[in-house]
């Protein structure tokens, strides 16, 4: 008896497709989106091509920003290293050996104004992968596009702000989920009325993927997720449409390249139809799924590193064909570290050759009508509209999440792909086949532990320079509207002004929120 053959997340494989006489979906930029969300997609505009980077000092990290933008990127996205998404200062005993080593360290609006030195905010969009602290993240971008004259009004961007996705399978949350859901609403009525551009969450799938679920999973428990989150917006009195059309949601694109495309298209139908349906969205933005999409760090092997680079391509070619508004690809490296200079160009060139040699972006959905494609849309579909009716018999997401249930349907998937990977069922080249008894070792890019040396002295240098006593004012501002009801933006703004520090900000926080611990 054959093999049985499926898609990476278990849907059977037919040995061929054909017209089973299903009608046509609408076309690119009709309801509910299946094929993209804009008429003409590409042939429009391009995908922005957005490279996360960040790394050591904010001088350092300015220096590789630079060096992405002049060789053709279109976007910024930040990674902050390990203490500033905790909250920690660099100068934290807990922070020893981590500062600046997997991001960028941001202690204070002196460490961002170094990292956007000479970098447009009028003219460039920039992400930012931080969670427990986006909002002071964001507040401190906004300072220092003032400072370089550049309003509001005019600021593009995404920050990540999904706490949610922190529980469940990353890890770098401070708070308990009550005062983070507030943060997150805090955040949706500050940006509605101070930054109309910006994107004030980004939904991720991503990491839930990569730690170990399955494009089904993936796609159920971020729109589940999104749900919760609408949820806490209107229950703090904001209208659908007030926020819902600045909503991004993250995927992953992993190498199962149809049940990839097919997931895309099946998240922005599902999505456009829980917008008009459950929640009576009328602006026609508010059900338009917008995505960035990230090549899949967890393929990504250490050995035969080299094969990374075709890997990355024909993810990148998948998130294409399913539509993403923005795309990093990964570097070949970054198993073993963080991406190297040569690495980090390759991966931008492997967007451009995409973008400009290949014909790909010509054509709006050039998979739609696929018999292939249009049948894994279908089924991929129901099997996320049951995972996600499995979520509200749980009380939905928050409840699913403060139990541990979402986590172990993401930990029995892991193990489940784990031992496909050991038996030899699930084969990776360089892995488990085609493997090499020696290995050609390559040069990979290491961070200079003077970094923390350094970052320390400038502490101590800013802690003796700046106003003590406007610090501890903004701080207790700070408290006494976290005690309350009132928004906590403009205070964390205030604070971040005052030259407080990121560790000293988020510890006010934590004295009136305390501090998250799983009991599950």
């Amino acid at each position: 008896m054959a093999a049985e053959h499926v898609t990476a997340s278990g849907i059977p494989l037919a040995p061929v497709y054909r017209d089973v006489g299903r009608p046509p979906e609408p076309d690119p930029g009709e309801y509910p989106y299946t094929r993209g969300i804009y008429p003409e997609m590409y042939r429009a505009r391009l995908w922005t091509m957005r490279q996360y980077a960040g790394y050591g000092s904010a001088l350092e990290a300015n220096a590789r920003f630079r060096y992405l933008l002049a060789h053709g990127q279109t976007g910024l996205s930040i990674a902050f290293d390990l203490p500033t998404q905790m909250g920690y200062d660099s100068d934290h005993p807990l922070a020893a050996g981590e500062v600046g080593r997997v991001g960028v360290a941001i202690s204070s609006l002196r460490d961002l104004e170094d990292l956007l030195e000479g970098i447009p905010l009028d003219r460039v969009s920039t992400s930012m992968t931080i969670n427990a602290p986006a909002a002071l993240l964001l507040v401190m971008y906004q300072l220092v596009a003032e400072e370089q004259g550049v309003p509001g009004e005019a600021l593009s961007g995404t920050i990540q702000n999904d706490i949610l996705k922190e529980y469940a399978a990353r890890g770098t949350f401070i708070y308990p989920p009550g005062p983070s859901m507030r943060l997150v609403t805090d955040t949706f009525a500050y940006c509605g009325q101070h930054l109309p551009r910006w994107n004030p969450i980004s939904i991720s799938g991503y990491h839930l993927r990569e730690a170990g679920a399955t494009a089904v999973q993936e796609v159920a428990f971020t729109l589940s997720n999104a749900v919760a989150y609408c949820q806490a917006a209107l229950a703090a009195g904001l209208e659908i449409d007030s926020f819902a059309p600045r909503l991004s949601f993250f995927f992953v694109a992993d190498s199962d390249l149809f049940e990839e495309v097919a997931k895309f298209r099946a998240a922005r139908r599902v999505w456009a139809r829980l917008m008009r349906e459950r929640f009576g969205a009328r602006n026609p933005r508010s059900a338009q799924l917008r995505f960035h999409c990230q090549t899949s760090g967890a393929s990504l092997t250490a050995q035969q590193p080299m094969n990374n680079i075709v890997r990355v391509a024909y993810q990148a070619l998948a998130a294409v064909l399913g539509g993403a508004q923005s795309l990093h690809t990964n570097s070949y490296d970054e198993a073993l570290a963080l991406p190297s200079e040569e690495a980090a160009r390759l991966a931008l060139r492997t967007q451009q050759v995409l973008a400009y040699e290949t014909g790909v972006p010509e054509v709006a959905d050039p998979l739609g009508g696929s018999y292939l494609v249009e049948d894994l849309t279908d089924r991929l579909e129901e099997e996320v509209l049951e995972l996600m009716r499995r979520v509200d018999e749980q009380d939905g997401s928050v409840r699913a999440i403060e139990t541990g249930w979402m986590q172990a349907q993401i930990q029995e998937s892991a193990y489940r792909r784990q031992l496909a990977l050991e038996s030899g069922e699930r084969k990776v080249v360089g892995v488990n086949v085609f493997r090499e008894d020696e290995e050609t070792p390559i040069e990979v890019l290491r961070v200079d532990p003077e970094v923390d040396r350094s970052q320390r002295e400038r502490l101590r240098a800013l802690r003796a320079e700046r106003d003590a006593a406007a610090v501890e004012r903004a701080l207790a501002e700070l408290r006494r509207r976290a005690e309350g009801t009132e928004n906590l933006l403009p205070a964390l703004k205030d604070a971040a002004a005052a030259l407080a520090t990121t560790g000293e900000i988020c510890d006010a926080l934590r004295d009136v929120f305390g501090e998250f611990e799983p009991r599950y």
